[in-house]
């Protein structure tokens, strides 16, 4: 919104500085971080009064779980609504891939936030069918993926670029539809799944997120494409103000978040951002990036997605409990220690991936 004040500018001025992107990220940084920390308390205690019980705990969980019954859920609201404030605040609004991203992330929060609304009121562990969830989620998915092919140059539309091999893009035809809509749902459910210790799932994404960010800015900057190689995408670059509004409101969160929580994200936001994750990906051309950017997202997913085939095969289990950091919990891992390990892991995923940008 505050880019429109360049037009009052005679390029000697103030207003000159909002034409840069970065100086316009780092401000939506500070925006969505002090937002957070000035409704984040405000937030907590309404949600604490309007859910009584807070979060059902899962009967089958760490005993350790018990001790955190009462915690109200939904804080992934002051998240989205830092998000929001912020992106509108300093990004341009006539770029497609902004509006792209925040459709996702923003649907896919109304889905995690009706969920939420269920397991409170009912005060159980099962909210909306997992079948309606993951039907309105292909569907926006569908959208948002159509919408990116649209917005993209025509020799990228419906392709798939690879990391490392130079130059190298896979005509998908319609099938680029299906696989980004797999790449946006998958990427929520992921996170959504990793979310089950406090400050666990918050930091990678937001490591995950800014590591996207700077990708945006790089694919969406032609001289940086020349010089490493990668593929040329025009206005991904204002993704970056995205991707650093969602790192401020997600530090704004994790102040709140760390343990011992005074507040679950819930699914209102792991779904939306696990979305928002997926949907830079598609944007920017690098769905096989966020596979490694995110691994310890997948490696979650796969970990449930193992375990339960296994099961059904065998009756027996691989892990002592799925996700896997509940596994790791069960084998008397104290909980700090498991979420930390985890960051370092996210942190390290994301020099790899940004190193694909060089290693061409």
């Amino acid at each position: 919104m505050l880019y429109w004040l360049t037009e009052f500018s005679d390029g000697g001025d103030v207003f000159n500085l909002f034409r840069y992107i970065t100086f316009r990220a780092g401000m939506a940084f500070f925006t969505a971080l002090i937002f957070g920390f000035i409704f984040g308390l405000p937030l907590i205690n309404f949600l604490r009064r309007r859910q009584g019980k807070g979060q059902p705990i899962r009967s089958d969980g760490p005993q350790s779980h018990f001790a955190k019954a009462g915690t109200p859920t939904m804080g992934g609201l002051l998240i989205l609504s830092a998000l929001l404030f912020s992106t509108l605040l300093w990004a341009r609004l006539d770029n497609p891939y902004v509006w792209i991203v925040l459709g996702v992330t923003f649907s896919f929060g109304l889905i995690g936030f009706a969920d939420d609304y269920a397991k409170v009121t009912k005060q159980n562990t099962n909210g909306v069918s997992s079948k309606v969830r993951f039907t309105l989620g292909l569907i926006i998915a569908a959208v948002a993926v159509a919408a990116a092919a649209w917005a993209h140059p025509p020799a990228l539309s419906y392709t798939l670029a690879m990391p490392v091999f130079k130059n190298v893009l896979i005509d998908m035809g319609w099938f680029f539809i299906p696989f980004g809509m797999l790449v946006i749902v998958g990427s929520a459910n992921a996170v959504n799944l990793t979310d089950g210790l406090d400050g666990l799932a918050i930091m990678p994404v937001m490591i995950a997120a800014g590591t996207l960010g700077v990708i945006a800015y790089i694919v969406g900057n032609y001289n940086y494409t020349e010089y490493l190689g990668v593929h040329f995408v025009p206005g991904t670059g204002e993704l970056l103000i995205f991707s650093a509004a969602l790192f401020g409101g997600g530090l704004g969160f994790l102040w709140y978040n760390a343990p011992p929580a005074a507040v679950f994200m819930g699914d209102t936001g792991s779904l939306a951002l696990g979305g928002a994750l997926g949907a830079i990906a598609v944007c920017t051309k690098h769905e096989i990036v966020l596979a490694i950017v995110g691994g310890l997202f997948v490696v979650e997913a796969l970990s449930v997605i193992i375990q339960v085939l296994h099961f059904k095969r065998t009756g027996r289990r691989v892990f002592l409990m799925a996700p896997i950091h509940h596994h790791f919990e069960k084998k008397g891992w104290a909980e700090p220690q498991i979420v930390i390990r985890f960051w370092i892991i996210s942190l390290i995923l994301a020099l790899i991936g940004l190193a694909t940008l060089k290693l061409r």
